[in-house]
């Protein structure tokens, strides 16, 4: 059950709606007009960084200092 992001083209309201099935019918929260757009999430992608490990005493991948203190 995903979470759509929607603006209301009326009102120009931002809301979230939990969409049940494959046929979604959204309307505003606030003016109740169905004259919405679904916007593009950006929700999936932030905070995307490379996985911190803990594999024996490397402190970070790109040196084998155990301190990253000594490489940043």
């Amino acid at each position: 059950m995903p979470i759509y992001e929607y603006e209301c083209c009326d009102c120009e309201e931002d809301f979230e709606k939990l969409i049940f099935g494959s046929d979604p019918r959204v309307s505003c929260p606030k003016c109740e007009s169905k004259n919405i757009t679904k916007k593009f999430s950006l929700f999936g992608m932030s905070g995307v960084e490379k996985p911190v490990t803990s594999s024996g005493g490397s402190g970070c991948s790109s040196c084998s200092s155990s301190s990253c203190s000594s490489c940043h």
